[in-house]
C-alpha cells in the first residue's frame, strides 16, 4: 500500500489541498546535491536519508537510445573529461566516473540510467523527471515507463521546452507535466522576461498541468501567482530553494513543491517556522 506521505504528495500535486496548511512536498534537486554528487544514486539515496518526499533528476538521450541522468550537455564538470552526452553512447559515458569531483569518498560513482534512478526510488516517493532535450526523448521515456512498470501517479515530468511538454501531454496524458521557466531582466527596459502574459500563454500553448518557476522573489510575488491562477494555472512548484527564509516565503505563496539541494534543512525550517543555520 502507498504510505500516508505519498497520499499527501499525490493530493498536493493534484492541487486539491491548501499547501499553506498542509505543508509542501520537499524534492531533492538532483538528489541531496549539497552533500553528495548531483544526479548519482548516492545523491538520491542521501535525499531519502534527509526525509525528502521526492527527487528530481535531469535526463538526456544517448546515441544508442539510452536515457541517462546528468545535468550538463557534456561530462566535463562532473565526469572529469569532456564528452558530449547526446553524441556519446552509454558505454562511452560509463568509462568515466561522476563522484570524485565532489569528494574523494564518492570516487567511482557511475553515470546512472533512467532505470538505475527509478530502482533507487522507494515505494511511494515522487520521481521528478526533468527532460533536458527536445521532443525526441518523449517516446523513449514512454517506453521506459512502460517497461519498468512505473506507477504514473508517482511521476512528475518537467521541461523548459514547450514542444517537449506538449508531446508529453499527448503521449502520456495521465502524467502530470510542469513547464519550467527562469527569468532574466532586460537591460534596456528593466522588465523581467518572460512576462506574466508570456508565462501564461506558454502554459496554455503546451497544455502544461502546472508551472515550475525559478525562485525569484522579485518576479514571483503574490500578485504574480494570483494573476496566473486567474489565467488558468492550477498549481506551481519552485526551484532551487536552499534558504529557509525563501522556503517559508514560497510556502506562504502556496507552492505545492519546493525543490532544494538541502532537503533536511528545508524540511526542518518549514516544520519549525524558525530560522535555521545556513
Amino acid at each position: 500500500m502507498l504510505n500516508a506521505r505519498w497520499l499527501l504528495t499525490v493530493v498536493l500535486f493534484c492541487g486539491c489541498l491548501d499547501s499553506t496548511v498542509w505543508g509542501q512536498v520537499i524534492v531533492g534537486h538532483r538528489g541531496a546535491s549539497f552533500d553528495a554528487p548531483e544526479n548519482t544514486v548516492a545523491a538520491f539515496e542521501e535525499a531519502w536519508r534527509q526525509q525528502a518526499d521526492g527527487v528530481e533528476g535531469d535526463f538526456y538521450l544517448t546515441t544508442d537510445g539510452q536515457i541517462v541522468c546528468i545535468h550538463d550537455k557534456d561530462t566535463a564538470r562532473t565526469g572529469g573529461r569532456r564528452l558530449k552526452v547526446s553524441g556519446s553512447s552509454l558505454e562511452q559515458l560509463r568509462q568515466l566516473e561522476y563522484g570524485s569531483w565532489k569528494d574523494a569518498r564518492f570516487a567511482g560513482e557511475p553515470l546512472p540510467t533512467f532505470a538505475d534512478v527509478w530502482r533507487a526510488i522507494p515505494e511511494g516517493k515522487l520521481f521528478v523527471v526533468e527532460l533536458k532535450v527536445g521532443p525526441e526523448i518523449v517516446r523513449p521515456l514512454k517506453q521506459q515507463l512502460e517497461e519498468l512498470k512505473v506507477p504514473l501517479e508517482q511521476v512528475l515530468i518537467i521541461a523548459f521546452n514547450t514542444e517537449t511538454v506538449a508531446l508529453c501531454k499527448e503521449l502520456l496524458p495521465t502524467v502530470r507535466v510542469h513547464w519550467l521557466t527562469g527569468y532574466k531582466k532586460d537591460a534596456k527596459s528593466g522588465q523581467w522576461r518572460p512576462s506574466l502574459e508570456q508565462v501564461a500563454q506558454s502554459m496554455r500553448d503546451c497544455k502544461a498541468d502546472g508551472l515550475g518557476t525559478q525562485g525569484n522573489r522579485q518576479v514571483v510575488t503574490p500578485e504574480f501567482i494570483e494573476q496566473l491562477k486567474r489565467r488558468g494555472m492550477a498549481e506551481f512548484h519552485v526551484w532551487t530553494i536552499d534558504s529557509p527564509d525563501d522556503a517559508r516565503y514560497f510556502q506562504k505563496l502556496g507552492a505545492v513543491g519546493i525543490t532544494t539541494n538541502r532537503p533536511a534543512l528545508i524540511r526542518e525550517s518549514l516544520a519549525t517556522g524558525k530560522p535555521s543555520p545556513l
